[in-house]
């Protein structure tokens, strides 16, 4: 999912610039109103378990393997704009200390794993747990098919900007994305629901879903 250099074109990597610095922007004014002081410690802490656990990969079908992702559990926990804030810290390190994403494609990768990750994982989250009455299997539920469906997401926003920059045709990225990474979003879903279950095993005051 980490787009590198040279795999999107100067137009799309801009246009992703553009949009990832706007909702950055907003992110920080947003989080500064909305969270307090327990919030931001949390903020760390996350920001350090995801990247933690991004360095785990696991195989996956054809040879490739996958990792961890955090979007939708960040966004579950803080909100989707302190979880792209989180995001986009973890994203920034890898890119610029262990190049894993190249840097003229840091923008789409912050859109496609930052923006449209956790908001989807944010609103599947909600929805499922508002649908289940709040109870707590509805909740490890929701949080499992946030965490898959937020993997899912960000690999079709991928397949059509590799498919608008020329790289790869839509037919042709799209079904090979969504396909790998529909299991890579099961593995996500998983670990999500079990950090959920942990946190309302030890930590119930972290379980208040934060509202946009």
């Amino acid at each position: 999912m980490h787009i590198p250099d040279g795999f999107v074109s100067a137009p799309v990597a801009a246009a992703g610039c553009v949009v990832a610095a706007g909702c950055i922007a907003y992110a920080v004014k947003t989080t500064n109103k909305k969270l307090g002081e327990k919030e931001v410690p949390l903020m760390g802490v996350l920001a350090a378990f995801i990247f933690a656990a991004q360095m785990l990969n696991f195989p996956i079908a054809g040879g490739t393997s996958g990792h961890f992702l955090g979007a939708a559990l960040a966004a579950i926990l803080l909100g989707p704009w302190a979880g792209l804030l989180i995001m986009t810290c973890v994203l920034a390190v890898q890119c610029l200390i262990f190049q894993d994403g190249g840097l003229f494609a840091l923008g789409v990768n912050i859109v496609n794993m930052g923006i449209v990750g956790g908001f989807v994982g944010y609103y599947a989250h909600r929805g499922g747990t508002f649908l289940s009455g709040g109870r707590k299997r509805g909740i490890l539920i929701s949080g499992g098919l946030a965490g898959c469906l937020s993997i899912v997401a960000a690999s079709v926003v991928c397949a059509v900007e590799l498919a608008v920059s020329g790289t790869v045709p839509l037919g042709v990225a799209l079904p090979a994305m969504v396909g790998i990474h529909t299991l890579i979003g099961i593995a996500e879903g998983v670990i999500t629901a079990a950090v959920l279950a942990v946190l309302m095993a030890t930590r119930t005051d972290l379980l208040g879903l934060k509202k946009v």
